[in-house]
């Protein structure tokens, strides 16, 4: 069966959509060029017209992984409801215990960041974004005297550690803490942030 013609913004897609699915399975290190090219029926000549090496190509995979969940992000937080109700459903999704990105992925690309400057780049500014996001939220609610916090800044920082850091629990130590245990306390570190009772939090979501 002849495989439809696609312009090249629509082939770049489904390549780079390819490489996020090869890599969440085998890993920054191991994932080829030929498996992604195999992924996909398509020659290895075609993902290297459009990427040139394989390091391109995983940073692009992840830039593209990184613009949907930002995208993602902003429906959240540009919803017409409270900034309390927009930050809890932003860090209920962001959680490991939500339906955000593939953790398994960005754990590998966390640890490949480390020697590879092109990714490091693409993790770090995700990453800035995110922070950058929250906080802003953030201000708006203690703008509106929905809660109390001195430094919108550094809490989105400390929220977004303890979120990574269940993740990586979660996603490579099955059973070292339960979902719903790490729920908890992502619900108690938010309300203890914001000066709230953790109760308000579930009257929020109303």
């Amino acid at each position: 069966m002849a495989r439809v013609r696609l312009s090249v913004a629509e082939r770049r897609e489904e390549l780079l959509r390819a490489a996020v699915e090869q890599i969440e399975a085998r890993g920054v290190a191991a994932v080829r060029i030929a498996d992604v090219a195999s992924a996909l029926g398509v020659s290895n000549a075609l993902v290297l017209y459009h990427f040139a090496t394989k390091e391109k190509l995983v940073a692009a995979a992840f830039t593209h992984a990184a613009e949907g969940d930002l995208a993602r992000l902003r429906r959240l937080l540009g919803r017409r409801t409270t900034a309390l109700r927009r930050l809890r459903a932003a860090v209920r999704w962001y959680a490991p215990t939500g339906q955000a990105k593939g953790w398994r992925l960005w754990i590998e690309g966390w640890a490949a960041a480390l020697r590879e400057p092109a990714l490091r780049q693409v993790t770090r500014e995700l990453d800035r974004q995110w922070k950058a996001a929250l906080a802003e939220v953030i201000a708006q609610g203690v703008a509106a005297d929905e809660f109390r916090c001195p430094d919108p800044a550094g809490t989105a920082l400390r929220l977004t550690a303890l979120l990574d850091g269940l993740a990586v629990q979660l996603t490579s130590y099955p059973g070292a803490v339960s979902r719903a245990r790490a729920q908890e306390w992502v619900d108690e570190a938010l309300a203890r942030e914001l000066g709230l009772k953790r109760e308000a939090l579930t009257a929020s979501a109303r």
